[in-house]
């Protein structure tokens, strides 16, 4: 791996259409043990080092339950970020919600199945805290950002993450709205784990692209990718003004995910 200058702060998780955040941005490949990412954008944003990097790689070819999120989270780690901002398209399953709401989930639930999902294989036996899973100062800075640009957003949520790449049937719908369920995804997890792992702060910033399946009669994947689009604007200016408002210093316990986690 080449040697950076600067050490890189701040990661950015997201689909093609973001990477014009970055300035100056160069594409550098990281190798790591668990395979390789797609090539990571490494540039600046209001004068701090960060990395983009494209879940599904530079062309989104890569579907959601094949997405290496081990090498993902943790070529970021060997690259120093110790903050991550993740995108998500979501579909909407609580009825308030609208195609074009953005949402900042404060929990989630596992409904994945085939993916791996942890560091921690063998010894020591790991056993992370979740009881907040998301980072609590890149939530209020996503929220202090959407604030201060005048967007309207959620400020709290449930996201059920699905395996995919089907999408879900209504029965399924139906069981998630029963348990509280907010909105659905295919990718926030493992990463939110994994980076917990690493005691790496994360959090996401979901834009609901449809409603959810019994709530529209049919959905499409150009219907997603059209309303996605549309978000881009305000996602960048969100996420542009929420690096400028994370403090320098982490305050928060996500450094500190692995004491008392180990037997």
């Amino acid at each position: 791996m080449k040697s950076l200058k600067k050490k890189i702060e701040i990661a950015i998780i997201g689909g093609t259409g973001l990477e014009p955040l970055i300035k100056n941005a160069e594409a550098i490949q990281v190798g790591t043990p668990y395979g390789i990412p797609p090539r990571i954008l490494v540039g600046t944003l209001h004068e701090r080092q960060v990395a983009f990097l494209p879940r599904h790689g530079a062309s989104h070819t890569v579907p959601p339950h094949r997405v290496n999120y081990r090498a993902n989270i943790y070529a970021l780690h060997q690259l120093g970020v110790q903050r991550i901002i993740a995108t998500n398209a979501v579909g909407a399953i609580n009825r308030d919600l609208k195609p074009g709401n953005l949402v900042v989930p404060h929990d989630f639930i596992d409904f994945t199945k085939l993916r791996p999902t942890t560091f921690y294989e063998n010894a020591p036996v790991t056993h992370v805290d979740m009881s907040q899973p998301y980072c609590p100062e890149i939530r209020a800075s996503l929220i202090k950002a959407a604030e201060q640009s005048g967007v309207d957003i959620w400020e709290k949520g449930v996201l059920v993450c699905t395996e995919g790449p089907r999408l879900e049937t209504q029965a399924e719908i139906e069981m998630f709205r029963r348990l509280g369920v907010d909105v659905v995804g295919m990718t926030s997890v493992p990463e939110v784990v994994l980076a917990r792992e690493l005691e790496i702060c994360y959090a996401p910033l979901c834009f609901v692209t449809n409603m959810a399946a019994g709530m529209q009669k049919r959905l499409t994947t150009s219907e997603v990718r059209k309303t996605a689009k549309k978000a881009y604007p305000v996602l960048q200016k969100l996420l542009r003004e929420t690096v400028k408002n994370l403090p320098i210093k982490r305050n928060c316990l996500c450094p500190h995910a692995l004491e008392h986690a180990r037997f």
